[in-house]
C-alpha cells in the first residue's frame, strides 16, 4: 500500500499525524455476535462451563490480521468485541506481533487493539522473511563494512532495526497512553535473551533501551528467570516501567509481584504514577507440557483432565493478583500515585487443534487484566469471542482441577522451571538465527554494492 509505505518511512512524528491519511487496502464485513455450539467429538467439560465452544468453521469476523502480508489489515469497522472487552469488562487487547510497515497496525488500533508485544522470535520472523528492512541496513556503506567485520556490530545492526520500529509503533499508540494517563497503549522491547541469567547485565541493558527508545509508553521486557527478579527491582527503582516476561508458576508470579512492589518503595518517587508494569503469564504452553505428562499417565482422570491445567492456574494467578494489590502495604504505595502491576496473558494461541481457539482467551476475561493476542487469537475472537467476566467466576473448579493434577504427580514446579528454560532457550535460539540472517545480508549487500 503506497501511503503505508511512505508514512512508514517518514521521521515518527509523521506518523500520528498522517495516519487519517491510511488508505484501507480491502473491506470488511461488519462484526456478527453468534451463538456458539459445542465442537463435535470434543470434551466441553475440557474447559468451564462459561467458554462456548465452536464448530470447524471459516472466520467470519470483520478484521483480517495479517502482519505485513499483501492485502494487509485492510480497514476497521466502527466496532469490535476488541472495544467491549476493555469498555465492558476492564480488559486490554493487545496485539502479539510486530514488522514493517508498523502503519499495518493503525486498523487493528482502530478495531480496539490497544498495545503491542515484541520479542526475539516475532523480530526473527519479521526481518528474516521480509525486504522491509534492507533500505535501513544498507543506508550506510562504510557502515555495513563495519557490521561484517564483527558479530558484536551485527548485534548492533539489530537494535538499531528494532529501536525503529519500537519508537514508530510507540508514536502510533501514544495517544491512547495519554487518553488513559499511562495506563494502556504501551510497546514491549525484550532486553537480549542472552543476558537472562545475567542480574547486573540485564539492569544496564533495560536502562540503556529505555534511554535510546526514548519514549513514555515503552515497556522493557525482562524475563521472570530467578537471576533477574532483582533486575526487576532494581529497574522499576530506577523509575523505568517493565513487562516481565515468561512467568509460568504461581511461585514465581508472586516472586514478580514482589519485586515490583520492592521496587516501587525503594525508588524514592513521590510521584509513582508514571512508573507501571506488566506481569506476563504464559498460558498455552503449561497445557503443552501437562498434555504430554497426562497422556503419559493414561488412566481415565488424568486424560480428562487434559486442556484444562493451562487455565486453571491462570484463574489462580488472577486470585493471587487481587490478593496482593490490596491491603496496608499497597494502600501507602497507592497514596503516592502506584499503579497495579496488571496480569498479562501471554502465550494466548492454541497449540492443539482439537481445542477451541479461543481457549486461551475467552475464560481469562477480567478487570485490570491484559490480553495479548497473535494473529489466528486475535482475528478468532474478533469473529466469535463472547465478551464477559470469566477469570473469577469458577474458582473453586480451578482449585479443584489444579489439587486433581498435584494428586496425579504432576510437579507445578516442576512444570515452571521446565517451560522457563525451555522459553529462554527457545528467545536465545530465535535472537541467534536473527543475528546469522543479518550477517547474511551484510554480506550480500556487501557483494551488491561491489
Amino acid at each position: 500500500m503506497a501511503t503505508a509505505s511512505k508514512l512508514c518511512n517518514s521521521p515518527p512524528a509523521a506518523l500520528s499525524s498522517s495516519s487519517s491519511s491510511v488508505k484501507p487496502r480491502s473491506s470488511l464485513a461488519s462484526v456478527s455476535f453468534v451463538s456458539l455450539h459445542n465442537k463435535t467429538g470434543f470434551n466441553s467439560k475440557v474447559v468451564s462451563s462459561q467458554l462456548s465452544l465452536r464448530n470447524n468453521h471459516a472466520l467470519r469476523g470483520s478484521l483480517v490480521v495479517r502482519c505485513s502480508q499483501a492485502g494487509g489489515n485492510g480497514s476497521a469497522t466502527k466496532r469490535t468485541s476488541l472495544h467491549d472487552l476493555y469498555e465492558k469488562e476492564g480488559q486490554s487487547p493487545w496485539y502479539d506481533n510486530l514488522c514493517r510497515p508498523v502503519t499495518d497496525l493503525l486498523p487493528l488500533i482502530a478495531s480496539g487493539v490497544r498495545g503491542v508485544t515484541s520479542n526475539p522470535a516475532i523480530f526473527q520472523k519479521a526481518i528474516s522473511s521480509s525486504n522491509a528492512y534492507n533500505d535501513q541496513f544498507s543506508l550506510d556503506a562504510a557502515q555495513l563494512w563495519e557490521l561484517v567485520q564483527s558479530g558484536k556490530d551485527i548485534e548492533a545492526a539489530y537494535w538499531e532495526l528494532v529501536i525503529k520500529d519500537i519508537q514508530d509503533a510507540c508514536k502510533l499508540f501514544e495517544h491512547i497512553y495519554d487518553e488513559t494517563d499511562g495506563g494502556d497503549g504501551y510497546v514491549s522491547v525484550e532486553v537480549s535473551p542472552r543476558l537472562a541469567d545475567d542480574t547486573q547485565g540485564t539492569v544496564e541493558a533495560a536502562k540503556w533501551l529505555h534511554k535510546v527508545v526514548d519514549r513514555s509508553n515503552v515497556y522493557i521486557k525482562i524475563p521472570a528467570t530467578a537471576p533477574c527478579i532483582p533486575s526487576i527491582k532494581e529497574v522499576i527503582a530506577n523509575g523505568i516501567s517493565v513487562n516481565v516476561t515468561l512467568i509460568f508458576s504461581l511461585a514465581r508470579y508472586e516472586a514478580v509481584i514482589d519485586a515490583y512492589l520492592d521496587g516501587l518503595e525503594a525508588s524514592g518517587l513521590d510521584d509513582l504514577s508514571k512508573v507501571t508494569s506488566v506481569a506476563s503469564f504464559f498460558v498455552s504452553r503449561v497445557d503443552t507440557l501437562i498434555d504430554k505428562m497426562l497422556e503419559k499417565i493414561g488412566t481415565p482422570e488424568a486424560l480428562d483432565l487434559r486442556g484444562k491445567a493451562a487455565v486453571a492456574q491462570a484463574a489462580l494467578a488472577y486470585q493471587l493478583y487481587q490478593k496482593k494489590f490490596s491491603g496496608p502495604r499497597w494502600e501507602a504505595l497507592v497514596k503516592k500515585g502506584a499503579k497495579k502491576q496488571r496480569v498479562l496473558w501471554a502465550s494466548t494461541s492454541v497449540k492443539n487443534p482439537a481445542y477451541p481457539d479461543t481457549l486461551y482467551v475467552a475464560p481469562l476475561i477480567g478487570p485490570d487484566t491484559v490480553s495479548t493476542m497473535p494473529d489466528q487469537a486475535l482475528q478468532a475472537f474478533v469473529d466469535h469471542g463472547a465478551v464477559s467476566r470469566t477469570i473469577d467466576v469458577n474458582v473453586s473448579e480451578a482449585e479443584g482441577i489444579y489439587s486433581a493434577l498435584e494428586k496425579l504427580g504432576i510437579d507445578w514446579s516442576y512444570v515452571g522451571t521446565q517451560l522457563e528454560l525451555e522459553g529462554v532457550d527457545s528467545f536465545k535460539k530465535s535472537f541467534d538465527s536473527l543475528l546469522d540472517t543479518l550477517q547474511e545480508k551484510a554480506n550480500s549487500l556487501k557483494l551488491v554494492s561491489h
